[in-house]
């Protein structure tokens, strides 16, 4: 057994709470890392309010980069001393994983959220949910699921790539794998945070012209421009509709923000053949509809988990392009001691910080 200090939630609604816990050996087809950083998601504080459901108490944590400890029976594509990237896990073998599309992997929910491996276990010697999108990063070390672990090149600074594992990998990859954007398309990204940035800087890469960053918080709305957004607006005090109405509509509408009125304002300014696309984060029941013809003209709306990524390839382009300079994460990200966990949670709940990042 090896002890380890992890971030715990306890409760609903509760405080992260750091405790010594202890940790087992990896199995077959397991890995165990040593954390150097974890980026802090809306996802873990989403899970952590019970909005979504894992069981509790749990050490969740979804974005971390490391270093690999020992390697399990099973286990070939990694081995000891390799730096990594810890991503979602997926099964490999359904039609989906098949096609390279491993986020909507058959076995998604089983993977990432029960909290548990197939034989009920965990690997804590105390009785506490991980497995946490196969890895329960808020941790100084972690077994992971081997599906979860992306190797990357070991010359890059890895305390800033452990949100490529998510919030990143699901904006940058819903530009470049899913919608694809012209130069010319007209695109508006709503909400400013980790995964809207992420959109931004991918629609740069695409060479947009018009890319309409939206938010509520100023300074997020300056970041948004400095990622390569041409124009922002501040729905605090401007009329998004408005400023779409003199743009001549939206080729392609990335919402993070979940917001069932904005949505809606969104897809009835689509042009034809637009594409209305989100991440999540509305209420359950929140629901929108739209009249059938409006539809006729080739305009979508869909939804898209993690980017739509086979992150195998996807996670080491993007440590490319940030090696490059392409991919300016350090204009979005803060580091905290692991310590400040609550400093860093509550920096991200009031926008302070886009990206909070936990270092070991």
């Amino acid at each position: 057994m090896l002890e380890i200090q992890a971030q715990i939630v306890e409760k609903p609604h509760g405080p992260f709470v750091k405790r010594t816990l202890r940790l087992g050996a990896p199995r077959e087809n397991e890995v165990l890392v040593r954390l150097v950083a974890t980026g802090i998601c809306h996802t873990d504080l989403a899970i952590a309010a019970q909005y979504a459901p894992f069981p509790l108490p749990a050490v969740l944590g979804h974005e971390g980069a490391g270093i690999v400890e020992q390697v399990g029976p099973g286990v070939a594509h990694v081995a000891k001393g390799d730096h990594v990237v810890l991503t979602f896990a997926a099964c490999g073998d359904c039609l989906n994983c098949e096609s390279d599309h491993d986020a909507y992997c058959h076995e998604f929910g089983k993977l990432n959220l029960a909290g548990h491996r197939a034989d009920g276990t965990t690997p804590f010697e105390e009785d506490i949910a991980g497995f946490f999108f196969g890895q329960s990063s808020f941790a100084d070390y972690a077994v992971v699921n081997a599906a979860s672990l992306v190797k990357v090149r070991d010359d890059v600074d890895l305390r800033l790539l452990g949100p490529l594992g998510c919030g990143v990998q699901t904006g940058a990859g819903a530009i470049l794998n899913v919608l694809k954007p012209h130069p010319q398309s007209v695109v508006v990204v709503c909400g400013v945070g980790a995964v809207g940035a992420a959109g931004i800087m991918a629609a740069k890469l695409r060479s947009c012209h018009t890319i309409v960053a939206v938010d509520r918080v100023g300074s997020r709305l300056d970041i948004a421009r400095q990622l390569g957004a041409s124009m922002v607006v501040d729905t605090s005090t401007e009329d998004l509709s408005a400023v779409i109405d003199s743009l001549g509509g939206v080729d392609v509408a990335f919402d993070t923000t979940g917001n069932p009125d904005l949505i809606h304002m969104l897809i009835e300014k689509l042009r034809s053949n637009g594409t209305f696309a989100f991440v999540g984060g509305s209420p359950r029941d929140a629901k929108v509809s739209v009249p059938l013809p409006f539809l006729v003209p080739g305009r979508k709306i869909m939804g898209i988990t993690e980017g739509d990524s086979h992150p195998a390839t996807f996670i080491p382009h993007l440590v490319d392009l940030y090696a490059e300079g392409r991919l300016p994460l350090e204009l979005i990200s803060k580091c905290y001691p692991f310590d400040e966990m609550e400093n860093a949670v509550n920096d991200a709940r009031s926008g302070v910080t886009i990206k909070p990042i936990l270092i070991f």
